[in-house]
């Protein structure tokens, strides 16, 4: 059981290009090349043996002929209970834009759903304790700044610091963001219920 998912990121520098037919086969024909490798990531990918050549130099002889640089930004690949993926085109002409894969083993719907929501609101990381302490000591000292200037009176600060430090975690946390199709609820909750 189990299913796995996996998304490159390939980019070129028009729309002219990611239009044409040689773009959209070179694409499924890198995205063929990372699922039978199992590519880690854009540099394995880069380096691995298709054809008797390597994509790297696939890419290079697609540059020469298109005319133009186009390049493996990322490789992500997921395993899990299940794998759904949402690709959201920005422009029905153009290849899709913003592509999302998520595991989980709740409900294939409400996965979708959730891969969807990340691709609106593009969640920084999965759980608070992902930020980087750095980070949120910054935000601190940011909301403390801010909260003094306006004129806050003192006693109130530890109170409305990590209001906003919270606030910062449910604009870039996953699991803390309003859920895209029911503002009352966290993601969080809706894949607890899922």
């Amino acid at each position: 059981e189990g299913g796995s998912g996996t998304l490159v990121e390939i980019l070129c520098e028009t729309d002219f290009v990611a239009k044409g037919e040689k773009f959209g086969q070179l694409a499924d024909r890198v995205l063929a090349q990372a699922v039978a490798i199992k590519a880690a990531d854009a540099q394995a990918l880069l380096d691995s043996e298709l054809d008797g050549s390597t994509v790297q130099s696939i890419l290079d002889e697609a540059n020469a002929t298109i005319g133009e640089k186009i390049e493996i930004k990322r490789v992500a690949t997921l395993e899990g209970d299940k794998v759904v993926s949402y690709l959201h085109k920005t422009s029905p002409d153009l290849p899709a834009q913003i592509g999302v894969i998520v595991a989980g083993s709740g409900d294939e719907q409400t996965l979708r759903d959730v891969a969807m929501h990340i691709a609106a609101f593009s969640p920084t990381v999965l759980t608070r304790e992902e930020v980087d302490a750095d980070t949120v000591a910054n935000e601190r000292r940011v909301a403390e700044a801010t909260a003094k200037e306006e004129g806050k009176p003192e006693a109130a600060l530890p109170k409305i610091i990590e209001g906003r430090v919270n606030g910062f975690f449910k604009e870039n946390v996953l699991l803390e963001q309003a859920f895209a199709k029911d503002a009352k609820k966290t993601v969080g909750k809706v894949a607890e219920e899922s």
